[in-house]
């Protein structure tokens, strides 16, 4: 199954690409993660076989593509019609990972993350969105975020390594 072609034809594939994050943005990452796993709704959501066969099938570069296109289309603009049901509970891995990360509507990005409702998302906040529902993503599979030869960036990840 195909959860893009099925649960969400009125997005278009962007061909925009993300980037990873920053040693400071890694670091934040982590803490936030850490601070998510404390809260036992948000700590109960994991991908199930059929996500990550998707994940496989796909691979990481085009769930990068659709979280992206989810967040600019459903979460960045100022006012959504129907925020805190535009997140299916169920379905594409990147909707499992915004439950989990508290990125799925207006009302837990301010809990969460401090984004306050009633403004569109600036690009630095919809980057840090993605990262962070990819750094979940990539923990739960069983992988890290990429490392690089930045000291100061292995450290930050090593938080990550230890929570897999």
């Amino acid at each position: 199954m195909d959860f893009w072609e099925n649960d969400c034809p009125e997005i278009s594939r962007t061909t925009a690409s993300c980037n990873l994050p920053t040693p400071d943005e890694s670091g934040r990452i982590c803490e936030k993660l850490e601070a998510l796993s404390r809260s036992h709704f948000r700590a109960s959501f994991h991908l199930r076989k059929q996500q990550r066969r998707y994940i496989d099938e796909k691979g990481l570069d085009t769930i990068v593509r659709h979280a992206c296109d989810f967040i600019r289309l459903r979460l960045a603009p100022a006012h959504i019609s129907n925020d805190g049901k535009q997140t299916p509970m169920r379905g594409h891995p990147v909707f499992i990972a915004q439950h989990a990360t508290g990125t799925c509507c207006r009302k837990c990005l301010s809990k969460w993350h401090d984004i306050e409702p009633g403004n569109a998302l600036t690009e630095e906040q919809q980057q840090y969105i993605v990262n962070l529902i990819m750094a979940w993503i990539r923990k739960e599979i069983g992988h890290a975020l990429p490392q690089t030869a930045d000291r100061h960036r292995e450290g930050m990840l090593a938080g990550i390594k230890k929570a897999v």
